[in-house]
């Protein structure tokens, strides 16, 4: 509870609520001190639209909260998806009992494809050490050209009669697979939450949280100078929160473990393919 990590929403915050104390600790000292407005009955009554104003900042939390959980969500099913192709891939292709150097092939691509996807998603350009097994064009797609590659390498063995035509179709769907992986990965990455929505959330908190101690330095004097300030981290918390987890492929605290993701296919694949 009292660790402030790197990821921390205080961290971002906690300028905005220094100032937003300070905001508060003026409108109390001017509200009771100068301009007397304790027996002011409508201004005590501001109250009752924070109310209702809570309710909707909170219903409309809510729902960002949970649209940006299920990208969240469906990133993780999405490379839970590509780890379980990797595997049944190289399983068939080890089935096969390819030659050394087909196996080999296999191998590097298909560990390759996801690192490429990895550096796709976070719009870098990814080239392994080994990348003259897969002649790779920086300025196009890589990870279609890496599953252009196996494809092809598919067919090769084909027409050499390696793999009969009935292998060739079990296989190439799994390399179908792997583009749906990856066009799947890039609607919920280029397909942010409407800009005006969000501009309207994090205006609304801000209005709301400004008003506050207009209406609640009556009940509660100079404690605004703290109430206020802890409000505001909790709604902007979840509003920034919600904000991070909309892309889940970058490398933030609040990501998902792609690396590591990535690490455990590259593992996996070699030891099934030897």
């Amino acid at each position: 509870m009292f660790h402030v990590h790197k990821a921390d929403t205080i961290r971002k915050l906690w300028k905005l609520m220094l100032s937003v104390a300070v905001f508060s600790g003026i409108i109390a000292y001017l509200e009771l001190n100068h301009l007397k407005l304790a027996e002011t009955t409508y201004i005590k009554n501001m109250g009752m639209m924070h109310n209702l104003l809570g309710f909707v900042i909170s219903l409309l939390l809510v729902f960002r909260t949970n649209t940006s959980y299920d990208r969240w969500w469906e990133g993780r099913r999405m490379l839970g998806g590509l780890v379980n192709v990797s595997r049944n891939f190289a399983i068939r292709v080890n089935a096969l009992k390819l030659a050394k150097s087909d196996n080999d092939f296999f191998k590097y691509a298909i560990s390759k494809y996801a690192f490429a996807l990895k550096e796709h998603l976070r719009e870098k350009q990814y080239f392994g050490k080994d990348s003259i097994l897969i002649e790779i064009d920086g300025g196009k797609h890589i990870p279609n050209q890496v599953a252009s590659s196996i494809a092809a390498k598919l067919f090769e063995l084909q027409r050499e009669g390696k793999i009969t035509s009935e292998q060739l179709i079990i296989l190439n769907a799994d390399t179908t697979q792997f583009t749906e992986v990856c066009g799947a990965c890039e609607r919920i990455k280029n397909t942010p939450i409407p800009y005006s929505y969000s501009a309207f959330i994090k205006k609304f908190i801000f209005v709301y949280v400004l008003t506050l101690p207009i209406g609640w330095v009556f009940s509660l004097g100079y404690f605004v100078v703290a109430i206020v300030p802890f409000i505001l981290y909790v709604l902007a918390s979840l509003e920034l929160i919600a904000e991070e987890i909309e892309n889940p492929f970058g490398s933030d605290a609040n990501d998902l473990p792609v690396d590591e993701i990535c690490d455990n296919i590259a593992k996996q694949v070699g030891e099934i393919l030897g």
